[in-house]
């Protein structure tokens, strides 16, 4: 056959090299199409961790509105952002106290992802406990429980502060052996647990189970910073003003120096105790020893000295506070004023609000009043009344104390009218009348011999619901009793009687 002795030609060479490029064409086109693929996968994985990290900064920032609208539309575009940014959003709802959106927000985890943790029922569980909701704590532990995640011990240590500070303590002891019980994780957790238990001990007035804990805890040498403050700040609550001293030193023994709670929470108990120096001195030992004092730690010494009398002294923390470039809150320059005010040292109680001024701290309603008395126990009553007139300017309204103090001062300078105008006008400014005031203008009216005036004003005290002391009843009965009004003092006595029933 003619066919089959012919030999089969090879493509033409021009065939060849079209075959060829077709190949690489198409390999090339599918790798530019990978690579804009794995170009658009990379664009869209930025979007997402920014809206992520979006979301993490707005809730930090508490700006919570703004969070839950970007999540929503991440999930309504199906990018659902993970677990963390879920529990950083789910922190910031329970630092503001929405408890139900919160709750909300578990919810849509659990049915729609990311799956809730531990740590995200623990984030949940504080928000409750912090707003003293514990038995919504007691359900999301319960619910984690029931969605198969199970508890761990920051969870369990999370209720039994909760329990204590609702004085339940049957019910934190109960949890606690169920904690140490579960014996897999270390001693840490159950030092923090114990001291957890101590603290709510010494709080409630147990101070045998507290240091039953807390010699298991020295026994073991687990004691740290925290368990140190808490035995110290135990002991400060039950006035052993000794063990305190003891347990200082073993601290020091131990390694764990003290730090600016240690520190503040024994100034605190020395200072309500009225051991000032003492107070001063751990204060000095604080600097030897690095420890900085905060704003706690001067309010503290500074109130307390005000309190004592010794303002002068108290002056001098003012100063070393500005000299470490602390600017004191209002109550600290208050305190100082108050303490100037008290003594009738007008001119630097006004010395002390100009520096309060000049750091640009402004006055508040407390400040006036301290200046306001400052000038009443000095005599000078119009001046008193100047600052008054100066807070109104500042837009800073008089409270009660305010018209208290004028309108005492009205009464003993014998200026009624201008006693009747300031309660007049205290009712048109909606700050009403309390005890002192009526207790001030019974007196007064005694001291004129204004009886009928004086007994009106005794009725309309009985009539405005304001709980009543034996004071504005014996001012009465005593200037009775000197005009020889015996019958009525009885009838005075009779109905004191008859409002303590």
């Amino acid at each position: 056959m003619i066919f089959q002795n012919e030999k089969a030609e090879p493509p033409s060479g021009g065939d060849s090299g079209e075959v060829s490029f077709n190949a690489l064409d198409a390999m090339l086109k599918a790798s530019l199409e990978r690579l804009k693929s794995m170009r658009e996968a990379i664009r869209v994985e930025k979007i997402h961790r920014s809206d992520v990290t979006a979301i993490r900064a707005l809730s930090l920032e508490g700006k919570v509105a703004a969070a839950l609208t970007l999540r929503t539309t991440l999930v309504k575009q199906g990018r659902i952002p993970d677990v963390i940014t879920h529990n950083y959003l789910l922190n910031a709802l329970c630092k503001i106290g929405d408890l139900g959106r919160a709750e909300r927000l578990v919810k849509e985890m659990i049915f729609h992802g990311p799956s809730p943790t531990c740590a995200t029922y623990n984030t949940l569980m504080a928000g409750c406990c912090r707003v003293n909701e514990v038995d919504r704590a007691l359900f999301a532990f319960s619910d984690m429980a029931n969605h198969g995640i199970r508890p761990d011990r920051i969870s369990c240590n999370i209720l039994v502060h909760a329990y204590f500070r609702r004085g339940l303590l049957e019910n934190a002891v109960r949890l606690l052996e169920n904690i140490l019980a579960e014996d897999d994780t270390g001693k840490t957790c159950d030092l923090i647990t114990s001291t957890i238990l101590m603290d709510g001990y010494f709080k409630s007035g147990n101070i045998t189970e507290a240091l039953a804990h807390w010699k298991v805890i020295a026994e073991h040498g687990l004691g740290d910073v925290v368990a140190y403050n808490v035995i110290m700040h135990g002991y400060c609550l039950s006035g052993y003003i000794n063990h305190v001293y003891k347990s200082l030193a073993e601290m020091f023994k131990s390694g764990n120096l003290p730090d600016i709670f240690t520190y503040n929470s024994f100034i605190s108990y020395l200072c309500k105790s009225g051991y000032l120096n003492e107070a001063c001195h751990v204060f000095s030992d604080m600097w030897r020893m690095g420890v900085q004092p905060d704003h706690i730690t001067f309010k503290l010494i500074i109130q307390g000295l005000c309190m004592k009398g010794d303002v002068l002294t108290a002056n001098h923390f003012l100063l070393l506070m500005l000299d470490r470039s602390f600017i004191p809150k209002p109550i600290i320059w208050n305190s100082i004023i108050s303490g100037y005010g008290k003594w009738g040292d007008v001119k630097n109680a006004l010395s002390v609000k100009d520096q309060m001024i000049d750091h640009g701290v402004l006055p508040n309603v407390f400040t006036y009043n301290a200046l306001i008395h400052s000038q009443i126990i000095s005599g000078n009553i119009d001046k008193a009344h100047n600052l008054q007139s100066e807070m109104l300017r500042r837009d800073i309204f008089p409270d009660i104390v305010t018209y208290n103090l004028l309108i005492g001062a009205a009464c003993f300078n014998g200026s009624m009218d201008v006693a009747h105008r300031l309660h007049d006008e205290m009712l048109r400014q909606g700050c009403g009348p309390d005890l002192i005031t009526y207790t001030v203008l019974i007196k007064c009216y005694c001291m004129r011999n204004q009886i009928r005036e004086a007994e009106a004003c005794l009725f309309k005290l009985q009539m405005s619901g304001i709980s009543m002391d034996h004071v504005p009843y014996l001012i009465l009965m005593k200037k009775l009793f000197k005009m020889g009004e015996l019958d009525k003092v009885f009838d005075i006595y009779l109905m004191w009687l008859k409002s303590k029933a």
